[in-house]
């Protein structure tokens, strides 16, 4: 039976309705609940949150996938609590978001060493959770290219997702020729991979999206509602108008199916303010209404929110 891995168990496919495909229950740096200024308790954790996710339900969304990796504050069974209140279904990852972000223990690991963690989150479990993975998250660490520890989790993920049928999502696409490479040489089809945060201020100019495509690769304009029109505007936003129409220039190239889109929000940021105002429920609130307003019919806004994501997130054997 086709499935996907979500914390409270696999599920079919059609269950998942409209897919937020890169987002945050809540994301931080290692030793960030000792930052006296920006921790919170997780009571106040937990009213932050919940009101989004059900917002998020009653806007039509199904699924929220959580790409916060290994040593980020990822925490399944507090998924598995948020999950089981709103009836949001929410797919947990395994990996990292960039080997700058591996603790010692794992930076020092070999390939084989991370595949088999991988591989253990997404067939037996997260932890004690019983909650099984169902996305590998990897990354480009600070720089903008890729490390030599980088490399070896790309290639430990790219031989997980083989093994177990996975899909694997990146934090970037640039220097994505390294990645292609290594994802060719362990037999992992492009169209497993999505390459995130093609649509940021800093990196959009610096991702070969053609060239991308031609490989077979997804490409996620994941970025949404990060604006420079907004107050206190983060390093990597960019103007709403400007990724807008870089999007739609690519969907009316005939990229429509290798595209996903979400806003990479966190619902409750972990040892840093966030930016207020920014949740998953831009996509709902603005994006969808901004596609409609430039003449996207229904389908394709289905084919974004649905059908791309239900393909992408399905367990290949």
């Amino acid at each position: 039976m086709s499935r996907v891995n979500t914390v409270l168990g696999p599920i079919a496919p059609e269950e998942l309705g409209a897919v937020a495909v890169h987002e945050h229950v809540g994301y931080g740096m290692p030793g960030s609940e000792l930052d006296t200024q920006w921790w919170k308790t997780p009571e106040e954790r937990y009213a932050e949150t919940v009101p989004k996710l059900r917002r998020f339900r009653e806007y039509g969304g199904g699924t929220f996938v959580d790409v916060t990796g290994i040593c980020n504050g990822r925490d399944v069974d507090y998924y598995k609590s948020l999950s089981a209140k709103t009836g949001v279904h929410i797919v947990a990852c395994t990996g990292f978001v960039g080997g700058d972000t591996a603790l010692p223990h794992f930076a020092r690991a070999g390939v084989d060493y991370l595949m088999r963690q991988f591989v253990h989150e997404i067939t037996v479990g997260i932890g004690d959770t019983g909650s099984r993975a169902g996305v590998i998250k990897v990354g480009v660490s600070r720089g903008g290219r890729m490390t030599e520890l980088d490399k070896r989790i790309y290639r430990a993920a790219a031989r997980a997702a083989v093994q177990t049928g996975v899909p694997i999502l990146t934090h970037l696409a640039i220097d994505p020729e390294p990645a292609v490479a290594i994802f060719a040489e362990e037999g992992l089809p492009l169209d497993r991979v999505l390459f995130g945060h093609a649509d940021d201020g800093p990196n959009a100019p610096n991702t070969p999206h053609e060239w991308i495509f031609q490989q077979g690769g997804r490409i996620g304009f994941d970025t949404f509602g990060y604006e420079t029109e907004i107050e206190n505007a983060p390093f990597w936003a960019r103007p709403r108008r400007e990724r807008l129409d870089h999007f739609l220039s690519l969907v009316n190239q005939g990229h429509l199916d290798q595209l996903l889109v979400s806003a990479d929000a966190n619902c409750s940021p972990l040892g840093w303010p966030g930016v207020e105002g920014h949740t998953v429920n831009y996509l709902f609130e603005d994006l969808v209404p901004d596609l409609r307003d430039a003449g996207t019919d229904e389908a394709t806004i289905t084919r974004l929110l649905r059908d791309n994501p239900a393909d992408f997130l399905t367990l290949r054997d």
